[in-house]
């Protein structure tokens, strides 16, 4: 067991959140007022409600836009959620040559896809990867060394692409064939195929810290927030993130792999906190959280252990921790109340670099993707 000293940690007591603070007060009128007056009174508190709850709201929404980091504004209308089925699914649904055997891609679970292609020879698996590459390479179930090979042409350990859109990947750090523990980490706002790089930078380091015996997973797998918007404050993009998580995890399961670690950044917590109930994670690691839209780690509904790290250098400490019609994501994952085990950050100098190599946090986040720290 690595010794990281116990006064770097903190436990709080799973409670309820702390309340973000009063909106506004009606003022009382004197039992000898008239009618006039107590009306009056009641309109004027009216609007000073509704002043300050309309303050409430924009300042949610413009502080949770410091998480974007980038400039500019997103549309409107939000960004268009990647969904549905793998590329190539029309054609992988026509093929025949498998008596109509071949599981749906969208509705089939990732077991069924497991135990069909358990079922196949060598030859017929390395006919459908160079047949329908788009599904194979990215339908959670199908064995590892098969989804490396459909994908190759995006490069080596490649466990998903898809080049639609903005693009999803996911690239795998380590070698998960030997591994005895598996982490996933999965990233905030303005990652997506072209700028995925940082993200497998982030899951090199976390592997460097954890150990030889431990492969990650750079998961740019979902629709991420783009630039600055009000995308940032909703949950619009991470309640289908998380069914891309939910979906994913099952497959590494399906697929024999150790339960994972989640590691979390920033807007990809929210995508955790909403998945949480619904994998087998062990660990459920989240920094930079603008909230997990739960009020504390017993509303998660996860048998996993729940960790939270937060730099006092980081934009997040400016986001108001509260959820209000809609908008913003629920209550700091690192305050006492929430019941998260909260780990060192003082030495991480930005919002982005919760991974920096010689941080105590990542020590940390090594210690705990590798099995080490429980």
């Amino acid at each position: 067991m690595r010794d990281l000293g116990a006064g770097h940690f903190r436990a709080g007591p799973v409670g309820a959140a702390e309340a973000v603070g009063a909106v506004g007060t009606v003022d009382a009128v004197g039992a000898g007022g008239s009618g006039a007056e107590r009306s009056g009174a009641r309109r004027s508190g009216a609007r000073r409600l509704r002043t300050a709850l309309a303050h409430a709201v924009l300042t949610t929404l413009l502080a949770l836009s410091l998480v974007g980091g980038a400039a500019g504004w997103a549309s409107a209308s939000g960004e268009a959620v990647a969904g549905g089925p793998p590329p190539g699914t029309a054609a992988w649904r026509a093929d025949d040559s498998f008596g109509g055997r071949l599981p749906d891609p969208v509705s089939a679970r990732p077991a069924e896809v497991a135990a069909f292609f358990a079922g196949l020879s060598g030859p017929e698996r390395h006919r459908l990867v160079a047949a329908h590459p788009g599904v194979v390479g990215n339908l959670d179930g199908v064995p590892v060394a098969l989804r490396y090979e459909a994908n190759a042409a995006a490069g080596p350990h490649v466990l998903a692409y898809d080049p639609r859109g903005r693009g999803l990947v996911a690239r795998v750090v380590g070698d998960l064939d030997t591994a005895t523990h598996v982490a996933v980490v999965v990233p905030g706002s303005d990652i997506d195929l072209a700028s995925s790089a940082r993200l497998t930078r982030w899951a090199t380091d976390l592997r460097e810290a954890a150990g030889e015996d431990t492969a990650v997973i750079a998961w740019a797998g979902y629709t991420t927030p783009d630039g600055i918007g009000v995308d940032l404050a909703t949950g619009r993009l991470a309640e289908a993130g998380a069914k891309r998580l939910t979906r994913f995890t099952e497959g590494l399961d399906a697929a024999g792999l150790p339960a994972p670690a989640l590691f979390c950044h920033s807007y990809g917590s929210v995508v955790c906190g909403l998945a949480a109930s619904r994998t087998d994670a062990r660990d459920l690691v989240v920094m930079g959280s603008p909230g997990m839209r739960a009020d504390d780690v017993a509303a998660l509904r996860t048998g996993a252990r729940v960790w939270a790290a937060e730099s006092p250098h980081d934009w997040i400490t400016h986001v108001p921790h509260t959820e209000f019609l809609g908008l913003g994501h629920g209550p700091d994952p690192t305050s006492p109340g929430f019941g998260a085990t909260v780990l060192p950050a003082t030495d991480v100098p930005a919002h982005d670099a919760y991974f920096t190599p010689g941080t105590s946090t990542l020590t940390a986040f090594g210690a705990i993707a590798g099995g080490e720290l429980r």
